[in-house]
């Protein structure tokens, strides 16, 4: 079953015309893969997709059920597709079923099938998919036909990066390609910077991928490896090159590659296959990359990026393409760079320039004295940054942290986008009010708290003036980690956040994890309703060891002094009970250990599942406190996802049907002398917050650019007689003006910046 030479090159000339095609994303893929099946004489083809959430999720198949689409998945490291991507190594078996790796799916129907042939579709040495071929026999697969599967998967990883792609995602879902990373390195400079990446040796994109003419394509391979070897000669034969130094060093490095003859006879083998000369260098990249990546030898691994810049230079051979990525800078640009002298800085636009992150560098180094005179944001040292960045991406640079977060969550970008707002809009009469108590003009008394997620805008307490952390998400440590944080890091982390509010008050809710707030290395089952599913408090008691871990590492960071935990999510009073109980047994076992207690221990009730309403009598007497979380709560009421835009923004959350309930708890809460802070959104817009304290809430939570508007407003405010006609406009019903409406009309009526 050997395939003839000509058989890659012509199975790719289909792919491209399918391509081009006007067929729905699924309706493509299908014949992809029907094509792949037939080129390759294959009962089956299959291509598995890999997720954010660490899942290998089945895209499309001929031979295996249709039905297992989109259904079936494996985890990394599970069966041979989770071997194959885990290792982006291919594999080729004559009695699949034998393996060790083999895991059977039932869904799949695949029981018949004893030929195996996996390859790994990759994209910059990083696994996307796997890509599989199956048959009934028993079949030895050649190198023809592997070489023929990896030639394939080098357009599949091309196709994956389109937005066409995009439509056979999942809803709350996403492909691995394009999942959040954070990278520690570090910082330069003070200050933060959010915009978008711009590398300063960008990656010549390769836009033709099929050969019409191989022997061309092996003419223009052997003429560019010629002008590269030249070029480097000519650099290597410089006056100041002939000492040793870390440059020649590194030219060597690369003069050693270029006259390698198995990476030339395999780029070569790739044209033979179809692809153009470029392609060929891209895919043949991908495939060493990925191994050198996975390899434990400290020499191969340092030699990765002397072989990713010869990549890239032969690329630029071969298409004439030299630029430098320093026109046409989008506003807020970051620069992403291995390593560059100041004087490739200051070619850029400063005036759209906003950042610089380097893989390499140091802070003393001249690009960083540059960069702190031009007023940029600076953070070096971030490892591997480079390869995983793409033109365009999202990108946010911390430079007191050192830290950055390529494609960050939206919570992360709103956390700094909150931290920017501050920094950039602190105006004096905001300063002139933060040591003001938010007292209202005939004398309620409000307390004001920040919500939080980071260490990093805990140092805002100073500038707002607030009376402390009402909420401290603790998710978003998880979030932007590569795996599970150990006790110790959690402990540090937890304890750090207790140092920067110099002994104001922190609430620090658990892990509020699942939904739209996906953790890449734990593993999920797909939902239909991620945000009605298994999360939050629910994972966490299901999952009681990730509950414990968290739950000893806050109290130990406590380290005697106070400490205030936050339960989200509550559905039924027993999940409050079952949460107590794990708390207590973590103190036990601390008590038992001679180790310091918390001097004063509470636990609250995050109030965001409109269930609980009617048990709060269950909940109140057993709880130090609550919280509203008004985000989900108003979701949940009016059954409305936030994040969709087309209905998110359909129902008023003061409207009365809302504002009643909110009024529910409050009054609730009084009567079994519970503190209650509300912690969700609305605390922190204006006309929302004087609902808020319209009914009765004297303590609002809310990121730290809201704290000074609102503050302003309840300065300025007579609450008594608002209180007044709210009240007595919830219990006429809908006769009269909206709420909202009626609101304004007070703010008018008092001279309120609303």
């Amino acid at each position: 079953m050997a395939i003839a030479i000509s058989g890659p090159r012509v199975l790719l000339k289909q792919l491209r015309e399918t391509m081009a095609e006007p067929l729905a994303s699924q309706a493509r893929l299908d014949k992809i893969v029907s094509l792949i099946a037939d080129n390759m004489h294959a009962d089956v083809c299959s291509f598995y997709v890999l997720r954010d959430d660490g899942a290998l999720e089945l895209f499309a198949t001929r031979g295996l059920a249709s039905s297992a689409v989109h259904m079936t998945t494996l985890r990394l490291g599970e069966g041979l597709v989770g071997l194959i991507a885990a290792q982006a190594e291919p594999l080729s078996l004559d009695n699949a079923p034998a393996h060790p790796a083999f895991a059977y799916r039932p869904e799949t129907g695949e029981d018949p099938f004893q030929a195996f042939l996996g390859v790994p579709v990759l994209r910059a040495g990083q696994t996307l998919g796997v890509l599989v071929v199956q048959n009934r026999d028993s079949h030895a697969y050649g190198e023809d036909e592997i070489e023929a599967m990896l030639t394939t998967a080098t357009l599949l990883a091309e196709m994956m990066s389109t937005a066409d792609f995009d439509a056979l995602i999942k809803p709350g879902q996403d492909i691995d390609l394009r999942r959040p990373r954070s990278f520690e390195g570090n910082g330069f400079t003070d200050g933060v910077a959010l915009g978008k990446v711009v590398l300063h040796d960008p990656r010549v994109v390769v836009t033709n991928f099929v050969a019409e003419d191989t022997e061309v394509e092996l003419k223009r391979l052997s003429d560019a490896l010629d002008r590269m070897r030249l070029s480097i000669d000519q650099m290597l034969s410089h006056g100041d090159m002939q000492s040793f130094s870390d440059h020649r060093e590194i030219l060597e490095s690369y003069r050693m590659f270029a006259n390698d003859r198995g990476w030339v006879d395999r780029l070569t083998e790739a044209i033979n296959n179809g692809l153009t000369a470029e392609a060929a260098v891209e895919r043949v990249q991908n495939d060493t990359r990925a191994r050198m990546m996975r390899s434990t030898d400290p020499y191969i691994k340092d030699r990765l990026h002397d072989l990713d810049d010869l990549a890239n230079r032969l690329l630029r051979v071969l298409t004439g393409d030299g630029a430098t990525g320093k026109k046409d800078l989008p506003e807020n640009a970051i620069l992403v760079a291995r390593n560059m002298g100041p004087a490739d800085l200051l070619e850029y636009d400063r005036t759209r320039l906003r950042a610089v992150v380097l893989e390499e560098g140091a802070a003393i180094s001249h690009v960083a004295i540059v960069a702190k005179s031009l007023g940029l944001v600076a953070v070096g040292q971030a490892e591997n940054i480079v390869s995983m960045s793409e033109s365009g991406d999202d990108i946010i640079v911390d430079g007191p942290q050192g830290t950055v977060y390529l494609r960050p969550t939206p919570d992360m970008i709103q956390v700094y986008v909150d931290k920017v707002r501050l920094g950039a809009k602190r105006r004096a009469h905001y300063l002139e009010l933060k040591d003001k108590p938010a007292i209202t003009r005939d004398g309620h008394e409000i307390t004001l708290l920040h919500n939080s997620g980071i260490v990093a805008d805990l140092p805002m307490l100073q500038d707002t003036g607030a009376s402390g952390v009402g909420l401290f998400r603790t998710e978003l440590q998880f979030m932007i980690a590569s795996r599970l944080p150990r006790l110790k890091e959690q402990v540090e982390l937890y304890a750090e956040a207790i140092r920067l509010t110099e002994g104001k008050p922190i609430v620090f809710r658990l892990l509020d994890i699942g939904g739209d707030k996906v953790i890449p290395y734990l593993r999920y089952e797909a939902e239909e309703n991620p945000a009605m599913g298994f999360r939050s408090l629910r994972l966490a008691l299901d999952r009681q060891g990730l509950l414990r871990i968290q739950i000893r590492a806050l109290l130990q960071a406590a380290n005697g002094g106070p400490m205030k935990i936050l339960v989200p999510m509550v559905t039924d009073a027993w999940e409050f009970r079952q949460t107590r109980l794990v708390v207590n047994k973590e103190l036990e076992r601390m008590k038992h250990a001679g180790q310091t207690v918390p001097s004063k221990l509470e636990l609250g009730a995050m109030i965001e599942v409109p269930s609980l309403l009617w048990e709060l009598d269950q909940v109140l007497p057993e709880a130090d406190f609550v919280s509203i979380g008004s985000n989900d709560l108003v979701m949940f009421l009016t059954a409305a996802d936030r994040g969709n835009k087309r209905v998110a923004k359909s129902y008023d959350p003061i409207a009365l049907p809302r504002l009643r309930a909110l009024k529910h708890i409050v009054d609730m809460a009084k009567r079994y002398n519970v503190p209650l802070t509300m912690c969700g959104e609305l605390a922190g817009r204006t006309v929302e917050a004087l609902a808020l304290l319209s009914i009765g809430m004297t303590k609002l939570s809310m990121s730290p650019p809201s704290i000074g508007p609102i503050k302003e407003m309840i300065l300025g405010t007579e609450l008594t007689p608002i209180r007044n006609s709210i009240s007595a406009a919830l219990l006429e019903g809908a006769h009269g003006p909206s709420i909202r409406e009626l609101l304004l009309e007070w703010a008018g009526r008092q001279g309120l910046v609303i």
